[in-house]
């Protein structure tokens, strides 16, 4: 990756902000326990872009449901109601350092880590 590449990072949201992650954006469609409003240091809450609560139940965190959830995750990105949301993150890791953010205690294995394949991809 050069210099002039666009980066896409995952991280959890209660992690300080470090000098390399560009734009802040939480993209869990529930506000992180423990946390408040005013100390989470976000640049944007994109709710819109997670995964259904259906979906979110259904996968419940377990790393050997992992494949079948991120597949059906970005079938669900392809809908209508998540489109100008994915749209909009894509807009953002096109304009430079983009961090997306989880609560969740294992971000390689989230909507999170999936969305950032997606958008690597998508940059490439």
């Amino acid at each position: 990756m050069t210099t002039s590449e666009p980066r896409v990072a995952v991280r959890r949201v209660y992690e300080p902000r470090k000098d390399t992650d560009g734009a802040r954006v939480l993209v869990d469609r529930v506000w992180p326990r423990g946390l408040r409003k005013d100390d989470a240091d976000i640049d944007e809450w994109c709710k819109d872009v997670a995964p259904s609560t259906e979906l979110r139940k259904w996968y419940g965190h377990r790393p050997e449901r992992f494949a079948e959830f991120a597949r059906r995750y970005r079938a669900e990105l392809h809908d209508a109601e998540r489109a100008d949301a994915m749209a909009h993150v894509h807009d953002l890791a096109r304009s430079g350092p983009l961090c997306l953010l989880t609560a969740t205690k294992d971000p390689g294995h989230s909507q999170a880590a999936v969305l950032a394949e997606l958008l690597r991809e998508r940059l490439s």
